[in-house]
């Protein structure tokens, strides 16, 4: 299970990216239901602060949790509690450069790794080419009227 610091990872993807148009919240949720999916693993992002009113966009997301810490805390200290009070602390990975966040998940014996070099991983999966799906036909064979045609063709019909 990834537990992923969502401010801590857009600010390393600014970084990495380099680009003027930055990755939003939502944005971010979309690829990591996509990664998530192709990995077969889940996951958790926890925000900073409330988030947006209409939070309807971020339920689309495949294998992915979105939190948003609230009014009071951050999600920082919410991970961190997460990392307290699992009871398979060894199965999970904590996705963060922020110290106090590594040191938790070492002490329970987390995975901690950090933002950037989790995106780079993710980027890289993503391109992988895919194999092409097979056709469902090459399964389930010819139809009946399909092997009468193929027959008729090679003169072996009746």
């Amino acid at each position: 299970m990834l537990i992923i610091d969502g401010h801590n990872l857009l600010h390393a993807i600014a970084k990495i990216e380099e680009s003027p148009r930055a990755l939003g919240e939502l944005a971010l949720c979309r690829i990591l239901g996509t990664y998530l999916k192709l990995s077969g693993e889940k996951a958790e992002i926890i925000f900073d602060g409330t988030g947006p009113p209409d939070k309807s966009g971020f339920d689309a997301t495949s294998n992915l949790e979105v939190l948003f810490a609230g009014l009071g805390t951050d999600a920082d200290s919410v991970i961190e509690d997460k990392i307290k009070a699992s009871t398979a602390p060894k199965g999970l990975t904590i996705v963060s450069s922020d110290r106090r966040l590594k040191q938790a998940a070492r002490t329970r014996r987390a995975t901690a790794v950090k933002s950037d070099v989790f995106w780079t991983q993710l980027q890289k999966q993503l391109s992988r080419k895919r194999k092409p799906q097979e056709p469902a036909a090459k399964r389930q064979g010819l139809s009946q009227s399909e092997t009468e045609q193929w027959l008729d063709v090679f003169g072996l019909g009746q």
